[in-house]
């Protein structure tokens, strides 16, 4: 039962790494509840209500109606803020949380090093026809190797979408790797992306002189079906397209037309639109595709980092403090009046830059 004389905080399952609940359990003030998705819906409801915080799961492991949106907000009128388990954040209504009053917050940063060095894996998988090499080798008595001449990265040029915490570290290991980096950020002016280990130019001429076009942007209304069939006939027939960021920032269904006619050379996927995708997708049936299933930011150190980050961004919360990766920050006023109801006194101002 909820202790009402706690701050609640609510989550489902389990927490990507125990620590969390290590650093949380020396708050006495803070009730830690763990909800069960196949458990009694009142049950979950009651703890709901009552919930100030909730540690919403990753989009591959989040069930209905468990979803921050409007329905749920309107259920839960004590509800102060709404935390993703990493990075990215889509599961989570933004607009309707804003409205509510209720901010939200990420873990940017804390998978950082995990998800780029996924990249340059499938990189690497891709032109040095890793993958395709181990599949024949399981199947095929005796295999020319030949066949499978792949291409180094260094001396190569990768596009970069996005030049924030993943993109800017995917950066910093191409350089390593004697690559020319180009990004792409609408968000950034030439001095910050440079100061990031890119050269800022423009989407149309990063595609048509990339090797290798590697995402690293949220998925949002702006960046869904970024990539299309206008997308990938810009881009070399030699180029390969890897995106570790989010499903349906790419349509599946050009990049399939892409990949089968050879208008690019081959494609490093960790993202799906549905995940995970049935055996049977199209994507999955073409030799030049290397996929993984939504791992690239779930290394043990990445995870220690993002429950360790969440844990203390928590804390900060129900201390008032202002969170450190607050994405709607556009929801003070009304969270800070909302706070004080709730828990009694007024939050840090949050003061604009």
């Amino acid at each position: 039962m909820p202790d009402t004389q706690k701050k609640q905080l609510v989550y489902f399952e389990s927490w990507v790494d125990p620590c969390a609940l290590d650093i949380l359990g020396e708050r006495a003030d803070i009730q830690v509840n763990q909800l069960r998705y196949g458990g009694p819906a009142e049950s979950n409801w009651e703890h709901m209500r009552a919930a100030m915080g909730y540690q919403s799961s990753s989009r591959v492991e989040l069930r209905e109606p468990w979803f921050a949106d409007a329905a749920l907000l309107e259920r839960c009128p004590r509800l102060l803020a709404v935390c993703s388990t990493g990075a990215g954040y889509d599961m989570i209504d933004v607009d309707a949380c804003t409205a509510a009053g209720v901010i939200v917050c990420n873990q940017g940063g804390s998978n950082r090093n995990a998800v780029a060095e996924h990249a340059i894996g499938l990189m690497l998988s891709v032109s040095k026809k890793i993958g395709a090499a181990d599949r024949a080798m399981r199947s095929q008595p005796d295999v020319e190797r030949f066949f499978y001449t792949g291409n180094d990265l260094q001396g190569k040029t990768v596009g970069l979408i996005g030049i924030g915490q993943i993109g800017s570290r995917t950066a910093e290991l191409c350089n390593a790797f004697g690559m020319t980096v180009l990004a792409y950020d609408p968000f950034l002016d030439s001095q910050q992306v440079s100061a990031r280990g890119a050269r800022q130019v423009d989407l149309g001429d990063l595609l048509r002189v990339a090797d290798f076009v590697s995402v690293h942007c949220p998925r949002t209304e702006a960046t869904f079906d970024m990539f299309g069939a206008k997308e990938f006939a810009l881009m070399k027939n030699t180029a390969c397209f890897i995106n570790t960021a989010r499903g349906g920032i790419h349509n599946e269904a050009a990049l399939y037309e892409a990949l089968r006619e050879q208008r690019i050379a081959g494609a490093g996927l960790d993202v799906f639109l549905d995940e995970p995708p049935p055996p049977d997708h199209p994507l999955l049936s073409l030799a030049n595709v290397v996929a993984t299933p939504h791992i690239a930011g779930i290394s043990f150190e990445a995870l220690h980092n993002m429950a360790s980050y969440a844990a203390h961004q928590w804390i900060d919360i129900f201390d008032g403090r202002i969170p450190p990766r607050i994405m709607n920050p556009e929801a003070w006023p009304r969270y800070s009046e909302r706070f004080r109801e709730i828990l009694g006194f007024a939050p840090q101002e949050l003061v604009a830059n």
